[in-house]
């Protein structure tokens, strides 16, 4: 094997598809790191199964071109918002609803000609977090949180992913835990730090007596200002911010699916 080859089998490609963008990279499974820049576009509108798929493999195609990337038959990891059990689709956020009860993973399988495995885009951030970001070299469970339009979650222990952890719909005090907790909760209803901080310590306390946990790692776009409302936690478990960003669903697909295909440890 030659020295690109070697350097090609450590490489996957990864894409995350969001409401409003599907971007994608190919990613050093070594560094957890993107070789390149990642390629973007808007997420068509309806976000209806064909459409998605047309651009999922426009992501594809742009990336295979480039040095670096895998052989044409290297399996490709895909976020998605919604609950995936089984390869298929059980539930759908800011896409259409069609995708429900819909068999994802054959699906792109067929349309991109090569095998995909599609994970839960909070699964997939939150695996790449606890093995090459904040969380990396701890043991145990991982909570990764991320705060944005509601809550998403999830549940890694001893680097492996319990999937579909829906954490933020948890019942606290009568109420989903995401209307309260949430970044937009805490726009919606106009509070300050102080305020929003008490919220998360009803929250986070609730998770750490349920689940013990020896990490929380909070993510979304409101940990660039963890400093506002971290240090307000009054914890047993240390509780830090996400360090992977924007790059973290991409690297967590690729990941996912070098597990599952026995092509990374």
């Amino acid at each position: 094997m030659s020295k690109d080859d070697k350097k090609k089998s450590t490489h996957l490609i990864g894409v995350d598809i969001g409401g409003t963008g599907i971007k994608g990279g190919i990613v050093d499974l070594k560094k957890g790191k993107l070789v390149g820049d990642r390629v973007r576009f808007d997420t068509p509108q309806p976000a209806a199964p064909e459409p998605v798929a047309e651009i999922v493999a426009r992501v594809v195609e742009e990336l295979s071109a480039r040095d670096g990337a895998p052989t044409d038959d290297a399996p490709v990891g895909v976020t998605f918002p919604g609950i995936i059990q089984h390869g298929v689709a059980h539930s759908a956020a800011n896409v259409d609803k069609s995708w429900i009860d819909f068999e994802i993973d054959r699906f792109f399988s067929e349309r991109l000609g090569r095998p995909v495995e599609v994970i839960n885009d909070a699964d997939a951030a939150g695996l790449a977090e606890a093995r090459y970001g904040a969380g990396k070299g701890v043991d145990g469970t991982v909570l990764v949180i991320t705060l944005g339009t509601g809550i998403g979650s999830a549940f890694v222990f001893d680097g492996r992913l319990v999937p579909n952890a829906e954490l933020g719909h948890l019942e606290i005090d009568g109420f989903d835990a995401e209307s309260k907790a949430s970044a937009v909760a805490r726009e919606r209803d106009g509070i300050g730090w102080e305020d929003y901080s008490v919220r998360l310590q009803r929250y986070f306390s609730h998770v750490e007596f349920l689940f013990s946990p020896e990490l929380f790692i909070v993510g979304g776009g409101i940990s660039k200002r963890a400093d506002e409302y971290l240090p307000r936690l009054k914890l047993r478990t240390p509780i830090i911010p996400a360090e992977l960003k924007n790059e973290a669903g991409i690297v967590g697909a690729a990941l996912q699916v070098a597990i599952h295909h026995k092509l990374r440890k």
